[in-house]
Order: C-alpha cells, then sequence, then structure tokens
C-alpha cells in the first residue's frame, strides 16, 4: 500500500510563501493567522463578513451611511495646506460632484492614484458633510476596466496585526488558483439530495461569498465542506475502532469474591447509574472484541469506584490493571481514594510516576514487570518505554482529553489485546463526545449519589468584590477553606500567571501566611507542597490559575471563587465548582465578572445559577459560544475544526459518521473506487492516526 501523500495535493502543501507576492514577512504574519505555514492553511481560514459593493448609483443618487461604487471624472486636487488638514480630489459625474477626502496624505500617491481628467471607480462609504458629498478614504480605487472586480461582494476575513484584508485576499486569491479538481468522494444520493456543488467549486464559493446568505453555515458550498471536514473526522476514528477491534481482545470473566468484598465495604450503595454503567463495561469484558469504552460522569458522579470495580475483573482473572491520570496530583490522589477500598480486597498496588527515580523506580519495575504489583497507577510514565507489565489485561485512563488518541494506543501495546475505559468528568456535548470519542462506546453516569448538596451558585459583579471579600474573611476565621481561581489571560501563561500573583499578593496582605498559590511553572514538588498544606488546614486560601491544578479533593474547602468567570467555559466553571460541595457543610461559588457583560456572557453565566447538571450545561455552552471554545484550552486534545461548526452541523455529523461505519465495515483498506477517492480527503484534514493505518496496511 503506497505511503505517500497523492502526488495530486502536492501544491497544497507547498508553503505560503511560494504564492505570488507573498514574501517572508507576509508568510510569518499568515502562518500565524492560519495556524499553520501551507498553502491548505489559508484555503481553510473563512471570511468572517461581508461587504457589498454592488450598489453602482449616480452621486446625486447616492444616500448617505451607504457603501456606493461610483464612476466619477477628477477634476481638481486640493493639497493641505497644514498637516492636520485633509486633503481633498474634487470628482464630478454627470449629476453632480463628491469630494474624496484624505487625512495624512503623500500627495505623490494620490496624484499617482487619481491624476486629474482621468475617468476612474472609487468605492466605498458615501457621507454628508457641510451639505456636500463625500467619501473618506476609499475602500478601493481603479480604472473604468476595474470596475466588475470593484463592484463585487468582497470578503471579508479575520485578521492578525500587520496584515491587512487586501493582503490577505491576495493571497487566497493565488492559493485559489492551486486548488486542483479532485475525484468525488461523496455518496451520490447524499450529493444530489442535499444540492451540494463538487469540491472545487465549494471551496471556490466560499472564498466568494454571493451576497449576505453566502457566510451562512447552512450554505450548499459551505455546509458541502462542513461534510468533508466531518467526514475525514469520522473515517479516520472508525478506522482506528476497525484497527483496535480487529485485534483480538480477552475473554475475562466478571463479577466475582472480589467484586462481593469490595461492595462490602463501601458505605454506600450504587446509583443506577453507576450499575447500569457497570452491566455495559462487564458485556464488553467478556467478549472476545478489545474494549474500547468512555465512560462519562459529572463531578461526584462515582466514576471511581466503577473504575475500581471494572479493574477488578481484570485482577479476578489473574490478569493487571493500570489507571492513568493526567497529573501527578490526581494519580497520588486517585491511589487515596482506591487504597482502602483495594486493602479490603488483599489487592496489591503500586503508584508510578515521572517523580519516582533511581532504586525506587527500579523496585516499583520490578513489580510492575513480575506482576507482584496488580494495579498500577500513575501518570504518562507508565507508557514510557522500560515499564513492562506481566499481563496488562485492563487500561483505565482518566480525563483522556488531556492524552489524545495516540497515547491510548501506546499503553495499550505495552499488553496482549488489553481493554481500554477512558473517564471524563468534563461533561461532553453528544456532538462532541462523536468527534473526540468516535471510536469508543459510551456509557453515561448521569445520576448523583444521595446526600451531595448543591452549590449555591452567585453571580457577583466586580464592583462588589469588596462586599464579597468580608464574607469570606468571616468564614475563614470560622475554619472554612477556599478556592480562589484567578482569571484565564487569552493565549498567554505568562499573564495567567501575573494575575494570579497579584491576586496572592492582595489576599496575603489581609490574610498573611493562610494564603497558598498554585500555578503551572511550579516544580511537581512545590505544586504537591501547597495542596497538601491546603488538605491539611495549613493555609485556607489556595489561589490558583487554571482548572487543571484544581484537582484534589478538599471536603473541607466550601467556597469556590472564580475571576473574570465570563472568560471561562461553562464547562470548566461546572469543572471548577465540582471542587466544594463534597463534605456535609453548605458550599458556594461566587463567579466574578467585568461589567458590561455581552447578552450571550450574561445568558452563559446565568445557567451555571439554574442548573447543576452537566450535561445540560455542556449542550448549552455549545449553543452559545460554538465548539471552538467550549473545552476552553487548546490543549484539550479535542478536534478543531476548520469549516464545520457543531452547533449548526450537528444534522450532518451524524450523517457523517453513519457513513463513514458503513465504508469501514466495506472497505477497511480504502481499495475500492470511492474508497481511492477518499484517500485525499484524509490528507486534506491531516488525518494522520488514519494515514499511518493506510500505510501499514
Amino acid at each position: 500500500m503506497s505511503s505517500t501523500r497523492p502526488f495530486i495535493l502536492d501544491p497544497l502543501f507547498r508553503p505560503v510563501t511560494a504564492l505570488p507576492g507573498v514574501g517572508p514577512r507576509n508568510g510569518k504574519l499568515l502562518e500565524k493567522l492560519t495556524g499553520g505555514p501551507k498553502i491548505l492553511d489559508l484555503l481553510w481560514h473563512r471570511p468572517s463578513d461581508i461587504v457589498d459593493r454592488r450598489f453602482a448609483p449616480k452621486i446625486a443618487d447616492a444616500p448617505a451611511g451607504r457603501i456606493a461604487t461610483l464612476s466619477v471624472t477628477v477634476m481638481k486636487h486640493f493639497p493641505n495646506q497644514r498637516r492636520n488638514q485633509p486633503y481633498r480630489v474634487w470628482c464630478t459625474d454627470d449629476t453632480g460632484g463628491i469630494n474624496l477626502v484624505f487625512f495624512h496624505a503623500h500627495k505623490d500617491y494620490i496624484e499617482k492614484q487619481l491624476p486629474e481628467g482621468a475617468k476612474v471607480i472609487v468605492s466605498g462609504t458615501v457621507e454628508k458633510f457641510n451639505d456636500k458629498v463625500q467619501m473618506v478614504h476609499p475602500d478601493s480605487i481603479g480604472a473604468e476596466s476595474d470596475f466588475e472586480s470593484i463592484a463585487a461582494v468582497e470578503p471579508v476575513y479575520p485578521l492578525t496585526a500587520g496584515l491587512t484584508n487586501k493582503a490577505v485576499r491576495k493571497a487566497i486569491a493565488g492559493a485559489l488558483e492551486s486548488v486542483p479538481a479532485l475525484a468525488e468522494w461523496l455518496d451520490p444520493a447524499l450529493k444530489a439530495r442535499e444540492h451540494w456543488p463538487d469540491w472545487k467549486d465549494a471551496l471556490l464559493t466560499l472564498h466568494n461569498p454571493p451576497g449576505d446568505n453566502g457566510l451562512d453555515p447552512l450554505h450548499p458550498a459551505r455546509a458541502r465542506l462542513a461534510y468533508d471536514e466531518l467526514l475525514a473526522n469520522q473515517l479516520a476514528l472508525s478506522m482506528v475502532r476497525h484497527h483496535q477491534k480487529r485485534r483480538a481482545g480477552r475473554v475475562f470473566r466478571t463479577g466475582g469474591a472480589l467484586r462481593e468484598k469490595l461492595l462490602s465495604a463501601l458505605p454506600f450503595a450504587l446509583t443506577g447509574a453507576q450499575r447500569r454503567s457497570l452491566e455495559e463495561i462487564d458485556s464488553d469484558m467478556q467478549a472476545p472484541a478489545r474494549m474500547l469504552r468512555l465512560l462519562q460522569g459529572d463531578v461526584g458522579s462515582g466514576k471511581t469506584v466503577v473504575a475500581a470495580l471494572a479493574l477488578l475483573n481484570a485482577i479476578e482473572n489473574g490478569a493487571q490493571g493500570a489507571l492513568m491520570a493526567p497529573t501527578e496530583i490526581l494519580a497520588r490522589q486517585h491511589a487515596e481514594s482506591l487504597k482502602p477500598w483495594l486493602e479490603a480486597c488483599g489487592v496489591s498496588f503500586v503508584v508510578l510516576t515521572g517523580r519516582d527515580k533511581g532504586k525506587a523506580r527500579e523496585a516499583l519495575l520490578q513489580q510492575i514487570a513480575s506482576g507482584a504489583a496488580q494495579i498500577v497507577i500513575g501518570t504518562h510514565a507508565l507508557f514510557q518505554e522500560g515499564v513492562e507489565f506481566a499481563d496488562l489485561g485492563l487500561a483505565v485512563i482518566d480525563e483522556q482529553h488531556r492524552f489524545g488518541v495516540h497515547q491510548r494506543l501506546m499503553l495499550t501495546a505495552k499488553g496482549k489485546g488489553t481493554d481500554v475505559l477512558v473517564m471524563t468528568a468534563t461533561p461532553i456535548p453528544r456532538t462532541l463526545t462523536m468527534t473526540a470519542y468516535g471510536d469508543m462506546d459510551v456509557s453515561r453516569l448521569d445520576e448523583k449519589p444521595p446526600g451531595r448538596k448543591p452549590v449555591d451558585t452567585r453571580l457577583i459583579p466586580a464592583d462588589k468584590a469588596e462586599e464579597m471579600m468580608q464574607g469570606i474573611a468571616r468564614q475563614v476565621a470560622a475554619g472554612t477553606r477556599v478556592y480562589w481561581v484567578c482569571p484565564l489571560v487569552e493565549e498567554s501563561e505568562m499573564m495567567d500567571l501575573a494575575a494570579a500573583e497579584e491576586r496572592f499578593d492582595i489576599l496575603q496582605a489581609r490574610f498573611g501566611g493562610k494564603v497558598g498559590l498554585v500555578h503551572g511553572r511550579l516544580k511537581p514538588q512545590e505544586k504537591d507542597d501547597v495542596m497538601r498544606k491546603f488538605s491539611a488546614g495549613e493555609i485556607s486560601i489556595l489561589v490558583a490559575t487554571t482548572v487543571i491544578e484544581v484537582g484534589v479533593n478538599v471536603p473541607e474547602a466550601t467556597i469556590m471563587v472564580i475571576e473574570h468567570a465570563e472568560r471561562f467555559g461553562l464547562a470548566q466553571i461546572h469543572q471548577l465548582r465540582g471542587r466544594v460541595g463534597r463534605g456535609g457543610e453548605k458550599s458556594y461559588c461566587f463567579l466574578l465578572y467585568s461589567t458590561p457583560l455581552s447578552d450571550t456572557a450574561k445568558e452563559r453565566l446565568s445557567i451555571m445559577r439554574e442548573t447543576e447538571n452537566g450535561f445540560v450545561i455542556a449542550e448549552k455552552d455549545l449553543e452559545l459560544r460554538g465548539a471552538g471554545d467550549i473545552l476552553g484550552t487548546k490543549q484539550s486534545g479535542l478536534p478543531a475544526f476548520r469549516l464545520a461548526d457543531l452547533a449548526a452541523h450537528a444534522g450532518l455529523l451524524a450523517i457523517a459518521r453513519d457513513d463513514a461505519r458503513l465504508l469501514i465495515e466495506k472497505d477497511p483498506e480504502l481499495k475500492s473506487e470511492r474508497g481511492q477517492a477518499l484517500r485525499p480527503l484524509l490528507y486534506l484534514f491531516e488525518r494522520d492516526q488514519a494515514i499511518q493505518f493506510l500505510r501499514s496496511g
């Protein structure tokens, strides 16, 4: 099977600097703007707006405030007398006259653009000033022969500092020249039913939108391209799933004496959702195909117990289990939670993280390799070279969206036919579940264990923060512990840190040594140390930068303050809020926000007040903000879509999923005529996982 990219796509994988007129400086800026250095990245950069320049009246009929394209004769120049005055050029047609007005003008440039006596086309917003018609800084100036190209619908692109819309349009026009015609990969019946254009025509229409509806996500050209992207995503996941499932799994007996021991050691009964999820896991583990299951559970819905019971299935059959968490703090916390249960069952476990070095590490590796350690809990250190399991039967991966598919594959490669259970406390809308975990079956824990009290959530404008602070001071004096999460500063960890340090200083001035600070730049040892002090009550207020740091279970913490809550994803706020309300005391979550708030921001924050159901919150967040922001940070490992908008294209996603599954069942190697046509699609959307499988055959 050929391992190389189809030759026909080569022009799209050239650097943008290969385009006419794009030098190294603009090349760097375009790369920053589109997220990649290739011509292909530029083609996926969608216009966000349009300017309609088709209105071409006579001067006398041009209303103020509207964009018009005028054919005029240049009569006379009136250069500015002083620097702060405008430069005017008087133009006419057979119905009247108009002043073209330029500030900070270069005389030579204007004389060259608008020579006296010439007939020219100008386009821009018409204004009335002292009863005279004028146009300040026309957007376009051209010769009569340019009328067609100027009097058109002009796409407006998202920009970055240093790039003009004109420069981006010119580069994209150059990029469109190198788009090849590709064989059709769509199902013909679907294409006909939806009235979709060919791929190349759709791309041309995307960048030359016809009128207002050209930007509509459901416009046939945009919908077609969105479907292509969703199909590439689903096809890649179906291929991963097919290859995983094709490798023989193991048949485990489930239930058994260890499960009975653990259940009788628990101080509570399992919820209906926990029992249902466990049945689904049991039936996967009994089947000869490999288990690939996602366990989605809201904060506090009891995923850890379900994971422990699943791990005991492997132990009961003489195999080992592994539990992998994204951070050292979380790995050690899992070990703490599981310890009493595993001890009650007589099951041995070890914890392995990057911090274990030298002789201590050797001893741990020895126990894992010999099988003396029945359960291994750790961070991604578990799938590094040198970690050998005697017989890994089940891998449980916590907060998988911080890892990504390929790390999941690396861990399962440590065993023969290892079953995989992935857990996440991030409530993900169903559409996103399909795009991120489409290679897995899904179980949902949608009930809270009895006895968890709702968290009282309040919205507080920043200017009322002082009153809130007085209340917190009283609570701290009474022994309460407080999380204080600092704002997310767009794109910059350093600025996040500065905001947190500033808040830490303010709180320290007030509460002295009772305040601690954790952030991403602390060494693991220092971070653990602050966390330990907070857990032990040596400090009462924990200032933290991001969501990720606060993975700690401190039942005594009953107040969560989130600054600039409007900058966070609702799923993140929900995660944070789940850190309080874990003990028996009444808990509060204060969402501090800056005024004025947009309507969307108001609606988003009030949802947090109305519900504690993470799945409802996640669906609402998707609807209000779109998928790009839903899990907040870029490292979420969720696929970022350039053309598909999951809120608008959810229906297309379901069709793409069914299409991809049928395709891979019938033609897993993509050897049929349609399969061959689909290969370039995987390269266009850079679905590397699937491409690897094509290569390995």
